[in-house]
């Protein structure tokens, strides 16, 4: 007869188990030497509830090493450089162009068809003085002045003049602009510039060969920097991201497969997967390093993480040996939990009386019969 109280034996009589992967279960080599982590089972009583296994939080990704930016000179910061607008030059170069035919004109030196053709009355030429002489010269030194200042300034681009070897300052103006004629230019590109990167050699934290892309959004924030601080502000900016994919992506895991990841803390992991925070990653450390270039990096995002090819067949091969195992992990885990259903089903409600030896054959033939039948409905 059944008896007033439920009597329940639980399957799992221990309330602390060592988590063993499903995939050693198979292996004939030795595992003693490998590190298993223990895990408490609670259970609620007087309950049906299966006993869960108690997970710890995902780890937290390694912080990626900060190193100080090189010194940057702190008087080479941009400022802006003397400049007028073009029409002064202009007007400038005119008038001494007007003086020096005015000089001429007085002194009889134009010749006759020139002032018939702008209808001004001849004079005789009796030779020009010393005093026109330093009057044409002060003249022809202006008009040059005036004009060799000239310049045409696009939009998105920027002056970076220099004097005797000395910064003397930065022109951002647009259009027609006057410069001093004794000043060397040098033409900056200040317009917001993407680079995407050809496919750049990594590795990841456990060493497997990577290939990365990468698009980078940047511009040119002082020009004095990037003109003068440095050699090349480009290919310093192209040296600068191969170092920082180098050094994020070497801090996380390309995939977190199911052999390296025995726990199910591990499974949570961050790796190469999440672009958004390599992205970031990526943003910050180029950011800081680019700086004494005068370079502002917007962001610096991977837009493609694979396996080199020399390894991309044999980590092709891990992934499905992990995505099998992983299905052979899921497939156990419930074929267990109705075994264990099914025992205390029977034992409460007094339906078979077993003892320990009975009790061990009942549960091993219901595990073969569950799990070749859930091998068998998933495989169909």
């Amino acid at each position: 007869m059944p008896s007033d109280s439920p009597r329940r034996t639980p399957v799992i009589a221990q309330e602390v188990t060592t988590e063993i992967p499903v995939h050693l279960l198979f292996r004939d080599d030795d595992t003693q030497q490998i590190d298993l982590r223990s895990a408490m089972v609670a259970r609620r009583q007087g309950t049906g509830e299966q006993p869960k296994v108690k997970a710890g939080r995902p780890a937290p990704p390694r912080p990626v090493p900060q190193r100080s930016a090189p010194p940057v000179d702190p008087d080479l910061a941009e400022r802006a450089a003397p400049a007028l607008p073009g029409w002064t030059g202009a007007v400038a170069g005119a008038c001494s162009l007007a003086g020096i035919g005015a000089l001429l004109w007085g002194s009889g030196a134009l010749p006759g068809r020139v002032t018939r053709l702008l209808g001004l009355t001849s004079y005789p030429y009796h030779g020009i003085g010393f005093g026109v002489w330093c009057l044409l010269a002060l003249g022809v030194l202006l008009a040059l002045f005036a004009l060799g200042g000239l310049g045409r300034a696009q939009v998105g681009y920027a002056w970076v003049l220099t004097i005797f070897g000395d910064y003397g300052g930065t022109v951002r103006r647009t259009g027609l602009v006057w410069m001093s004629p004794l000043v060397l230019r040098r033409r900056v590109d200040v317009r917001l510039r993407h680079w995407r990167s050809n496919p750049m050699p990594a590795v990841d934290a456990n060493g497997t060969a990577l290939r990365v892309v990468v698009l980078v959004v940047w511009r040119v924030q002082d020009t004095a920097l990037a003109a003068l601080g440095v050699e090349d502000h480009e290919r310093y900016l192209t040296e600068q991201v191969e170092s920082a994919v180098a050094r994020v992506l070497s801090q996380l895991t390309a995939d977190v497969l199911h052999e390296d990841a025995p726990s199910a803390s591990a499974e949570g992991a961050p790796t190469l997967r999440n672009a958004e925070a390599v992205g970031d990653a990526l943003t910050r450390m180029l950011s800081a390093e680019c700086v004494p270039a005068g370079i502002e990096v917007f962001s610096a995002q991977p837009t493609g993480i694979e396996y080199a090819p020399e390894v991309a067949a044999a980590m092709q091969r891990r992934r499905f040996a992990a995505i099998d195992a992983k299905h052979q992990d899921s497939v156990l885990t419930s074929v267990v939990d109705a075994v264990d259903d099914t025992v205390n089903r029977l034992t409460a409600r007094g339906l078979v009386e077993l003892d320990a030896y009975e009790r061990n054959a009942l549960v091993k033939d219901l595990t073969v019969a569950f799990y070749n039948g859930r091998s068998g409905a998933v495989e169909g």
